[in-house]
């Protein structure tokens, strides 16, 4: 079986190594690891937001499906949530923003566009944004193998959309998206705002979320394979205030937000209606930009070449 690196969802064994020697003790080398990432980020501190808005609101949703479900070979009942996201809450989804006349961006794995090409089809008629989300929500370890897997991605949801995707949430290597026109990564929160990471000869924008703004944190069950202490369904109303919060904040200070959702999620009434409601107040205040992932990131393109 080919290895992969980690899904970046599955951080439950971070931190519980046992292994306290290396560099972590060495201050002189963790201070040029800090030094040198300070040089590779470049934050886009004055973004300046088309029509003088206040804050660029990116909805994004990432249909996993049941992908990843059978990818960490759970039982039935979890691979069936999955399956509930693809056949109904894509569905609601769709409907809630373009009821708010929002645009959004899709994050889509490979294999999911080939098991619900209407619901990718149907977004991207809409006017969303269709992006990768990796071919198989995992990437091969072997950078051949990774290669086609991004290669096959990228051609399937070109094929749906008719548009070839220039952003991705995925490790997929640097290099790698650079080669193949990939302009941006949805993945990484070394800021709460955008900003370019430097690489050999080229740069990526980054868009960051936080798992605070990740539905998954608060509403599935039984996630990824946890013990009781992990589990978490929690109240939407609360969920809603936590977010509303977070909006304010950015706000005020001329941000950024970034919420991630996933449909066999968020795609739940309940949890459809809490959106309804936290979308309708955020737009009662001026300046909010509303857009997909790709407007931003041309936004911030363009920024750069004005300097």
């Amino acid at each position: 079986m080919t290895t992969s690196r980690p899904s970046p969802h599955a951080q439950n064994a971070v931190g519980k190594s046992t292994d306290h020697t290396s560099e972590t003790d060495d201050l002189t080398a963790m201070r040029e690891v800090v030094r040198t990432q300070a040089e590779r980020h470049q934050v886009v501190t004055a973004p300046r937001w088309p029509g003088g808005a206040r804050i660029a609101v990116n909805f994004t949703a990432d249909f996993d499906a049941m992908l990843l479900r059978r990818l960490l070979d759970e039982p039935p009942m979890q691979r069936a949530k999955g399956e509930f996201g693809g056949r109904v809450g894509i569905w609601r989804l769709l409907e809630l923003f373009d009821g708010h006349g929002i645009k959004t961006t899709l994050f889509v794995p490979g294999r999911i566009s080939q098991l619900y090409p209407d619901a990718v089809r149907a977004w991207a008629r809409s006017g969303h944004e269709i992006a990768d989300h990796m071919w198989e929500h995992r990437v091969p370890a072997d950078p051949q193998v990774e290669r086609t897997h991004l290669l096959r991605s990228t051609e399937a949801l070109e094929q749906l959309s008719g548009r070839r995707p220039i952003g991705t949430r995925s490790w997929h290597s640097p290099e790698l998206l650079a080669e193949l026109g990939y302009r941006y990564n949805s993945h990484d929160a070394a800021d709460h705002r955008p900003y370019f990471t430097t690489h050999d000869g080229f740069r990526l924008v980054n868009l960051p979320f936080h798992y605070a703004f990740d539905d998954a944190q608060f509403f599935s069950f039984a996630w990824l394979d946890t013990d009781n202490a992990a589990q978490r369904i929690a109240d939407p109303e609360r969920v809603l205030e936590l977010w509303w919060d977070a909006f304010r904040q950015q706000y005020r200070h001329g941000g950024y937000l970034n919420l991630c959702l996933h449909p066999f999620l968020s795609g739940r009434a309940m949890r459809i209606a809490m959106l309804d409601r936290l979308i309708s107040r955020m737009k009662q205040l001026p300046g909010v930009w509303f857009t997909g992932c790709e407007d931003v990131t041309q936004h911030c393109l363009g920024l750069e070449e004005e300097h």
